[in-house]
């Protein structure tokens, strides 16, 4: 009963704000898969030098492929703003640890969107640091797993799974990524007669990196192979799309949630390029992410775009592809990019915002200026990220547009991170302390 009375906060305004738009008759299903971890370095199609995507290269050949598509630098804050299109300091997941302070009576996820306009909807895989159980935010079924980087029951938090509110162990032999995809396949099967949400959070490739099904048993690199596992992954699920005559009314959007890991950094790198930064940092290889769409008949195929896209932006472009309208008297940071998808120019972003912690900043095509007012030239990034110092016409013009931006969306006067600003787990943050002081 109490579940249904929080989710019930939300439905009974979206009564009122979710009908469809005038005219849209045509509802794609859409399912959008969330990569751990997963930087641009580590996928073929950007130029990748170490990694190999094949099934994600074949569908960015007959899709789009997104190359300035930014999330937050850590997992947590990158899902709350893609599933609510809200900042950080509007919601208050800032960071890892304030998922708390998100609630449905607060915030109208997207499956609460969707469903109120005759969606079904399933969560499958890492819920982690959102608070609740998925159903609390509008999603008829899900599964999910325990913390980040599940895969065996041989991990203590990979000795059961919830489903449906309810248990399961997995068995010995069992591979947690392939239930998952199985149950999405059969939720896709009984709902394949009503559009259909679907939101796929992959436990590839984050942390632990373990053996794969397909790994040999000498084995000299477990990232490659488990790299190699969520891609073969897509291509078992186009395959499925195929088989169920679901491809050509299917938006599928695969993405990664944040950069490549910083221990992973050095050999991800693009055409013999390192990129500045990674996950967890304020730098461009903290939030830059890969981002693939396909929608057959709908999306051109083999398209490239340089568009600036904001994690926010998923928010309005799925409420504007199912032809819902957006909840009213709340404000959604993110714009549409659904003219992008489609072939058009659209109307493209003149900056993104990427806020962790009590840090932030905001960077247009060419500049980036953060929280303490340091301004970077960014002709040379995702490999560099200049600090300017020299005030010249161009770098003057640039920092007084940025701060309008900044003073407008004025962060500091929202919701503070409540704790050392780093917006990393608190846990992680004490045993690296304590690692220090023992040596």
């Amino acid at each position: 009963m109490r579940k249904w009375s929080i989710y019930a906060c939300s439905l009974v305004m979206l009564v009122a704000i979710a009908s469809p738009v005038a005219g849209q008759t045509t509802r794609p299903n859409i399912i959008f898969i969330l990569a751990d971890d997963l930087g641009i370095g580590n996928i073929g199609s950007y130029g990748a030098d170490n990694f190999k995507t094949p099934h994600l290269d074949r569908l960015a050949q007959g899709g789009v492929r997104f190359e300035r598509t930014f999330s937050a630098p850590l997992c947590g804050p990158s899902r709350a703003l893609l599933l609510t299109g809200r900042y950080a300091f509007r919601t208050g997941m800032t960071g890892n640890d304030s998922g708390p302070l998100i609630s449905p009576a607060k915030e109208v996820m997207t499956p609460a969107l969707l469903k109120a306009a005759g969606y079904a909807t399933v969560q499958i895989g890492k819920w982690g640091q959102l608070p609740l159980q998925p159903v609390d935010f509008g999603f008829d079924e899900y599964l999910r797993f325990k913390g980040s980087g599940t895969y065996w029951n041989t991990q203590e938090r990979g000795q059961s799974y919830t489903v449906n509110g309810r248990d399961r162990m997995l068995a010995n032999g069992e591979y947690l990524p392939d239930l998952m995809h199985e149950f999405l396949v059969e939720f896709m099967t009984r709902r394949r007669d009503q559009p259909f949400y679907a939101y796929y959070s992959l436990s590839h490739v984050h942390n632990d990196i373990l053996r794969t099904p397909d790994s040999a048993p000498d084995s000299k690199d477990l990232y490659a192979d488990n790299i190699a596992y969520m891609d073969k992954l897509i291509g078992r699920l186009v395959a499925d799309l195929e088989r169920l005559k679901l491809r050509e009314r299917t938006l599928l959007i695969f993405v990664g949630d944040n950069g490549t890991v910083p221990r992973e950094a050095a050999r991800s790198t693009i055409r013999g390029r390192r990129i500045n930064g990674a996950k967890g940092s304020m730098q461009e290889g903290g939030s830059l992410v890969p981002m693939i769409a396909s929608w057959p008949g709908t999306i051109p195929p083999g398209r490239v775009i340089s568009d600036l896209i904001d994690f926010s932006d998923f928010y309005p472009t799925l409420a504007a592809a199912a032809g819902v309208r957006l909840p009213q008297g709340v404000t959604i940071d993110g714009q549409s990019f659904l003219p992008q998808l489609r072939g058009a120019r659209g109307n493209p972003r003149e900056a993104i915002f990427v806020e962790l912690g009590r840090h932030w900043y905001v960077r247009e095509q060419g500049w980036k200026l953060d929280e303490a007012g340091q301004l970077f030239n960014m002709r040379n990034a995702p490999y560099e990220e200049e600090l300017v110092t020299a005030q010249t016409a161009d770098a003057t013009a640039a920092r007084k547009r940025l701060q309008a931006r900044l003073d407008k969306l004025n962060p500091a006067g929202g919701i503070l991170d409540p704790g050392d600003g780093s917006g990393r787990h608190a846990r992680n943050v004490r045993r690296e302390q304590e690692e220090r002081e023992k040596k």
